[in-house]
């Protein structure tokens, strides 16, 4: 895994025009800081630019406030909004789950060695069968049942949830309900969902029994930011994993949970670390 103790974060977008990149190098060489990992794209076909740079810096006492205040005095020529992340940091987020276990066990181990830099404030569910597993790792546990006719008041609790814990991203880990359009557009943008199949593919019930019948030779997940479409959100990432004749439906459960955790795993750290720019119903997505 990456060292980032020292690295800071400057993720920025602007309309495409000549001199976009060099505003963020010339000012961070300036700055007297060494760039240690970049990328850049222009989409051609909206005229926008994306750029996410890691740095350090080799002065002593690196004063962020006044970087950021000087730097949003170059960027103002380029209408370029951008954001500064200090080394370390670590976004708070909420879970959600229902009763499926393989997605919020992973989260939840990745998050104990350190691997992802998340904070879990709380884990949400609509039953109450992984109390014992969120109590055990000290992470606050509600459950709030859920109806047809008490799904406002229950998405009320949530959005409580949400708001009194500060997270700044919320991860559906297999939460097997609908959210309501008032509740998505609340979380546009910093909710990632796990969907069970490659987009679009598999609607509905029993997805693996359905990719059996059709003989599938591949099963997938899709991770992608939840939107009013449902499963049609900007999809962050996605994984496959080769399957056969001899595999039973059973099989592909197992191995489509496997494709599950990794994939989501993978788009949270995606989230965190700035690498994930939403474009309209697309994502720019720079990887590691």
């Amino acid at each position: 895994m990456k060292d980032n103790n020292n690295r800071w974060i400057l993720a920025a977008q602007c309309p495409s025009r000549l001199g976009t990149v060099d505003v963020v190098t010339r000012f961070l060489k300036e700055s007297r800081c060494y760039i240690t990992e970049q990328h850049s794209f222009d989409d051609r076909l909206s005229g926008r630019f994306f750029i996410r740079t890691e740095f350090k810096p080799e002065a002593e006492g690196f004063d962020a406030e006044a970087f950021q205040a000087e730097f949003a005095a170059r960027a103002a020529e380029f209408e370029m909004s951008f954001e500064l992340t200090a080394p370390g940091t670590r976004m708070p987020v909420v879970i959600m789950v229902s009763k499926a276990d393989h997605c919020l066990n992973d989260l939840l181990y990745r998050y104990r060695i350190g691997q992802l830099p998340i904070e879990i404030r709380a884990i949400v569910s609509n039953h109450p069968d992984l109390a014992d597993l969120a109590e055990w790792h000290g992470i606050p546990y509600h459950h709030f049942p859920i109806t047809p006719e008490t799904k406002p008041e229950q998405e009320a609790q949530v959005w409580q949830v949400v708001q009194e814990s500060g997270a700044e991203l919320v991860i559906l880990a297999r939460y097997m309900q609908v959210l309501s359009s008032d509740m998505c557009e609340k979380l546009s943008g910093r909710a990632i969902n796990i969907h069970h199949s490659l987009l679009p593919g598999f609607k509905g019930a029993r997805p693996y029994h359905q990719a059996y019948e059709k003989g599938v030779k591949l099963v997938g997940a899709t991770a992608h930011y939840i939107n009013d479409d449902l499963d049609e959100g900007p999809i962050i990432t996605q994984g496959v994993e080769p399957v056969s004749h001899a595999d039973y439906p059973e099989d592909l459960v197992a191995k489509g949970r496997d494709v599950e955790c990794l994939t989501l795993a993978r788009a949270v750290a995606l989230h965190v670390e700035r690498r994930v720019f939403l474009h309209a119903k697309r994502t720019v997505v720079f990887d590691r």
